[in-house]
């Protein structure tokens, strides 16, 4: 892909753009976890979308729901109104995920981006214990709007000209300081030592796996102390569940594994099969809002609604599809150990749970390069990690094994040809 097939996205669009950076080719069409270039060349897609593709790229399922709700003039923008589309999400979304899972949640319907959900998770958060403080994660990655950044890690996406609110603390994530240092023993101290400078948090905002940090996976036992942590000081416990959810850990939430339930869950990226779409789920008794007091254009996208509820009704009215993530999941843990195996003295380690996967390189510089030559052999992936050192696997659920080996082909292929050079 020549730079002149790009001029018009450099000569009029922002500098902000990134993706394009590291994938700079013309996309044209895209199919399951496929995509291709307006050139013909095709791409095996271990990226989807950042995880808002779980389902994939122009899922059939998908597709035919939302086109049949078009073609019917099926009403688009509602705000929050009432529409048969949403019913119907509600209606799906409570008899296949919550009632199974014995969850008892009201469901706020928020601006379509994930740190829509997250803004909203905050203010309800301290509305209802009457304080201002919330305490996050080492790691941790929120969103990029001002109260979202402020609970988040990575100190790339900070600029004190932003003007971004205080009242946040950071404390270490689960294994931050090592596996022998209890991060649990070191938040209750802080939390019952008057004298630490540290103020009782209205919440405590976690992910359960760290996708942007570094795939970061925080242990079940830690979990389930963190949740005896918030329960002992009355914190209410918020999971971001925006990229590790929606079955990306096997289970419909990443949380589920450990046993707890939080107070409030944030939902995005792929709750909307593919379309905007981003939901709080919040214990009843904190639903404290006045009508009108929390409000958006654009959270009522009707179009997500269909989608959301072709794609729960399809793949989570019984257990067959957990197993088969389960499956594809081992497979990728297996081709990550071969990876690590492969080339020791390049990769640290492997980490990753379910369909979220990564590769910790010794050399940051190295990752990048070796997803530059991934993409030029065919493969979308990408780094993470505070300095993207770990290349990470992605792919939407229901790519299929025979893709998975083909694109972790190309990933080794490129690696070998990478450390060739080096």
């Amino acid at each position: 892909m020549t730079a002149e097939n790009l001029s018009i996205f450099s000569k009029y669009e922002s500098e902000v753009r990134g993706y394009i950076r590291s994938f700079p080719t013309l996309f044209d069409k895209s199919k399951m976890a496929e995509i291709w270039g307006e050139d013909g060349k095709r791409y095996i897609d271990f990226f989807a979308g950042a995880g808002a593709l779980n389902y994939g790229h122009n899922n059939p399922i998908i597709n035919e729901a939302v086109i049949g709700y078009l073609q019917r003039d099926g009403i688009g923008h509602a705000l929050d109104m009432a529409t048969v589309a949403k019913r119907d999400f509600i209606e799906s979304f409570v008899n296949n995920i919550m009632l199974p899972r014995k969850l008892d949640y009201k469901i706020q319907f928020v601006g379509p981006t994930g740190t829509n959900a997250i803004e909203t998770a905050l203010k309800i958060a301290r509305k209802v214990k009457g304080r201002k403080q919330v305490m996050s994660f080492t790691n941790g990655f929120h969103g990029m709007s001002m109260g979202s950044l402020s609970i988040t890690g990575n100190s790339y996406y900070h600029d004190e000209s932003y003007g971004v609110p205080g009242y946040t603390t950071q404390v270490p994530f689960h294994n931050y300081l090592g596996d022998k240092v209890d991060t649990i023993a070191y938040l209750r101290k802080i939390l019952e030592d008057a004298s630490s400078g540290t103020e009782l948090p209205a919440a405590i905002v976690l992910e359960t796996i760290q996708a942007e940090g570094g795939i970061n996976v925080a242990g079940e036992p830690w979990l389930k102390d963190l949740r005896k942590v918030c329960d002992d000081f009355d914190i209410l416990l918020v999971v971001d569940d925006i990229q590790a959810g929606n079955g990306r850990s096997s289970d419909f939430f990443s949380f589920e594994r450990a046993g707890i339930v939080p107070d409030i869950v944030t939902l995005s990226k792929s709750i909307g099969s593919g379309h905007p779409m981003s939901i709080v789920l919040m214990k009843p008794e904190l639903d404290k809002w006045s009508p009108g007091e929390h409000s958006g254009t654009f959270r009522g996208n009707n179009l997500a609604f269909v989608a959301a509820k072709a794609a729960i009704d399809h793949y989570w009215s019984n257990e067959d599809f957990r197993k088969e993530i389960k499956q594809k999941s081992d497979h990728v843990q297996q081709r990550m150990q071969s990876l690590a195996l492969k080339f020791p003295k390049a990769i640290r380690e492997i980490r990753g749970h379910g369909m979220i996967w990564g590769a910790e390189f010794r050399d940051p510089e190295l990752a990048s390069s070796i997803c530059e030559q991934s993409f030029n052999d065919g493969l979308v992936v990408e780094t993470a990690g505070a300095d993207g050192e770990v290349i990470k696997f992605l792919g939407p659920l229901i790519i299929t094994p025979e893709l998975i080996d083909e694109g972790f082909d190309i990933l080794e292929s490129a690696t070998t040809k990478v450390l060739s050079k080096a």
